[in-house]
């Protein structure tokens, strides 16, 4: 099979394969090993968290999506390129881990010269879900069937994922010797956000404190109040509480500069604990102006980068420019092809699609942190939905850490960006279509 028909197969797969796939009894004994009554807690309040089906990517797709990422490692990893993007990152970005920091998220739409790089994120979410999610997936039809993985061993993403958190701990402690314990693992971790039950991904805190446990290390999932920084040391509870080791950082407050989290601030700034991921891994990957120099040819070369990592990036970042007042009449005029993203945002918060926004909206664009990406619309999956065929919106999520893909998901949706509200959408695994 070769790559162009692999292409053409996943594009007719995701128009044509309308099956269900999701085993919703597979799924719901999959949560309840959790505790009983997890399957429940889960649904409620969240009907379109997984869809009842796969997306399907070529192989030649994967392969030109882990060759952007490793395209942006070795750029990240130049002192010039740091020196460019911490130049307007917060100050706590500027104090440096021996850690790189967990679960980077590179999310690409299959535009129509092959998969694009829409964003870079930090804390990236859903991880764990979707790894209990592939296995509650069953043979719809024998093009699926031919699809779905078999056993994968110790390579299974949440061993994966165990493994970066151990990895992250060596790397920290062997940089900081005799601040924290030493050992190949933390003795107790804390899974952070703020008012963590309240979150719509809060089962998968669960699921990462049963993942740690069933390991071997003590979890907590708190909010950043319920921390405090004493005797050099981060700890849980208050006195006569438990010292923290390792927090799993899921706050979108990036740079920790909120009041809220100031312990979690001083303990990274002094590296009385492993935070992770931390300011400085968003400042370097996910702060939505890196994109712009990523897309400066005549920067890279000016940095030493190679000929081929420079036309890597070009061909797969989609043209990304800083939004300044004084571009304001050429913007608006080139909007439709646009979309505006706030350089520090996240989850599609405050972004818009330029052919959708108002001029009071844009005035207020103008005003605020914000870069303009060339259009690239998302690709498209039919699922059948309520007994008729409906088109989903389609992205991929592409689970990295150092350099390395551990799991590509799909998040399928309606509407002017990604959310799980859509019948039918939410969370999907991704069925890769061999090229040989």
């Amino acid at each position: 099979m070769s790559n162009h028909y692999s292409i053409e197969l996943a594009d007719r797969l995701n128009a044509g394969c309308q099956c269900v796939s999701l085993d919703r009894a597979g799924l719901e004994a999959e949560l309840e090993r959790v505790s009983p009554g997890f399957h429940a807690e889960v649904m409620a309040g969240r009907p379109h968290l997984f869809s009842d089906s796969v997306a399907f990517v070529s192989a030649e797709h994967v392969q030109r999506m882990a060759r952007l990422v490793a395209a942006v490692e070795r750029v990240v990893a130049l002192p010039a390129y740091r020196e460019h993007v911490l130049a307007w990152a917060p100050e706590s970005a500027r104090h440096r881990s021996a850690a790189p920091g967990v679960f980077l998220g590179y999310d690409f739409h299959l535009g129509n010269t092959g998969p694009q790089l829409i964003e870079i994120n930090t804390n990236a979410g859903g991880g764990l879900l979707n790894a209990l999610l592939a296995r509650a997936q069953k043979a719809c039809c024998d093009d699926v069937e031919a699809l779905l993985p078999g056993d994968l061993g110790s390579e299974t993403p949440e061993n994966l994922f165990l493994e970066m958190f151990r990895a992250e701990w060596r790397a920290f402690a062997a940089a900081v010797a005799g601040k924290v314990g030493a050992g190949d693992t933390p003795k107790r971790i804390a899974i952070v956000d703020e008012a963590p039950l309240t979150q719509y991904l809060y089962p998968e805190f669960v699921l990462f404190q049963r993942l740690f446990e069933n390991a071997g290390i003590e979890a907590v999932i708190c909010d950043p109040r319920e921390l405090a920084l004493r005797d050099g040391a981060l700890w849980y509870g208050g006195h006569g509480g438990s010292r923290i080791d390792l927090v799993y950082n899921r706050l979108t407050d990036f740079a920790l500069e909120a009041p809220a989290n100031a312990a979690l601030r001083e303990a990274w700034l002094t590296d009385a604990a492993l935070i992770t991921p931390h300011p400085q891994a968003h400042a370097l990957y996910a702060d939505k102006r890196n994109l712009v120099a990523l897309c400066d040819d005549a920067l890279l070369a000016g940095w030493g980068v190679d000929a081929e990592t420079r036309a890597t990036l070009a061909n797969k970042i989609p043209r990304t420019e800083l939004v300044v007042p004084g571009h304001a009449d050429d913007l608006w005029a080139r909007r439709k092809q646009l979309f505006f993203k706030p350089a520090a945002g996240y989850g599609s918060k405050a972004a818009y699609r330029g052919d959708k926004i108002t001029k009071r909206v844009f005035d207020e664009v103008l005003a605020g942190n914000y870069i303009a990406q060339a259009l690239v619309p998302p690709s498209l999956r039919t699922l059948r939905v309520d007994e008729a065929p409906v088109e989903l919106k389609l992205d991929l999520r592409n689970y990295v850490y150092a350099g390395h893909v551990q799991l590509i998901a799909a998040r399928l949706w309606q509407g002017q960006t990604t959310n799980f509200r859509t019948p039918g959408g939410g969370f999907a695994p991704v069925l890769t279509v061999p090229s040989t």
